[in-house]
């Protein structure tokens, strides 16, 4: 009969195969591992009081993980995996802000407030860093600590720690079911459209296509794409969007993976928007948000205004192991249509305006100038 020990230890073997996809496959060698099972056995052997031996196993698995130096690479639990889901399920409890590492620190960055979120109430920024969580240190390095501390009941409070450039605050905040909307769609002075996109969900493609439907039946003249303190999301809904958007056979992105394979995402829609279109951005727009800027802007359908993007040019992969455990890995880099790589870097926008509350404006005033050429 097999010892609980040496069980143990065949299960670390079996866990790590299993994360790394048939690691037979792809070359990789049990003896890489044989340290860490030796270490395992020495800590069986002579750890002062008994080892958990499922924590020892996340835990090697997640030091796996963050080695890579990618801020966007993790392991996860079957609990933090399922918080990962909800990002994209549409509704949760919490505050409703989209937090992430950055490369400048270890600070845990507000991407954006959700808005309309407790969190946007309370005065929370983007750009804003979370230093603090009820009295607790959070960095960058434990992203999901802090996203579990951050959520709860609803009706309860929580403090944030903030830094805001030179000052610390404490700002407190109630959580709340956040349900959220993220299409808003109205028509503007001379016949303007204008669609708010607050983040790319599973829904965002039949809410944004329901939305330019009403906006084209009612004869719109120009289009302002609302992207600003967009934090991104799912690349395919971002592609669906796009198509609506461009002429067929245009380049909305180009995805290159590590071993320098590149695959071009092209619009194959027959319909497009053949107005003038604005898109507003700020330092808030991230990811998806930056892939349709890039594709708009590049394919010379419509100019970008505001400020400066976020800069993510990564794309990640997302998978749940057979245990509910799983991991997002960042397995490419992608290309605007004119090639540019943004990472770290962002879009600059064609007609930079630093005052949000002109950009708006700014934007109208384009469109009507190319509507009276």
């Amino acid at each position: 009969m097999i010892s609980k020990k040496r069980a143990i230890i065949y299960s670390v073997i079996i866990v790590i195969a299993t994360a790394l996809i048939t690691s037979q496959v792809v070359g990789y060698k049990y003896k890489e591992y044989d340290k860490l099972v030796g270490l395992k056995r020495s800590i069986d052997k002579e750890f002062y009081k008994e080892a958990n031996g499922e924590k020892l196993i996340t835990g090697s698995i997640k030091g796996m993980f963050e080695s890579l130096d990618d801020p966007y690479s993790q392991y996860y639990t079957k609990e933090e995996f399922k918080k990962l889901q909800e990002q994209t399920s549409g509704s949760y409890v919490g505050i409703g802000v989209v937090i992430g590492p950055t490369p400048d620190d270890e600070l845990i960055t507000v991407v954006s407030p959700i808005e309309g979120s407790p969190a946007e109430k309370s005065g929370i920024k983007s750009g804003d860093k979370i230093i603090k969580v009820d009295g607790k240190e959070v960095t960058s390095k434990d992203m999901d600590k802090a996203m579990g501390l951050i959520k709860g009941k609803a009706g309860t409070d929580v403090k944030l720690t903030i830094k805001r450039d030179s000052k610390t605050l404490d700002i407190n905040v109630k959580r709340e079911e956040i349900v959220l909307k993220t299409i808003d769609s109205k028509v503007l002075e001379n016949d303007i459209g204008y669609i708010k996109i607050s983040s790319f969900d599973e829904h965002t493609y039949n809410d944004f296509k329901k939305a330019l439907d009403n906006l084209n039946k009612k004869n719109i003249k120009g289009l302002v794409i609302d992207l600003r303190d967009n934090p991104g999301g799912l690349l395919n809904i971002c592609d669906d969007i796009a198509d609506e958007i461009l002429p067929k056979g245009n380049t909305i992105v180009s995805i290159k993976d590590n071993s320098g394979k590149s695959k071009v995402l092209k619009s194959d829609n027959d319909r497009q928007l053949d107005v003038p279109i604005a898109v507003l951005t700020n330092e808030g727009s991230a990811s998806a948000s930056e892939i349709l800027t890039g594709a708009i802007v590049d394919n010379e359908r419509g100019v970008a205004i505001g400020t400066t993007t976020f800069g993510k040019g990564l794309v990640q992969t997302v998978r749940e192991l057979s245990d509910g455990t799983g991991y997002k890995l960042t397995t490419a880099q992608y290309y605007t249509p004119s090639g540019a790589y943004i990472n770290k870097k962002g879009i600059k926008p064609n007609i930079e305006e630093k005052d949000e509350n002109k950009q708006l404006d700014v934007a109208l005033d384009w469109i009507n100038k190319q509507i009276n050429k």
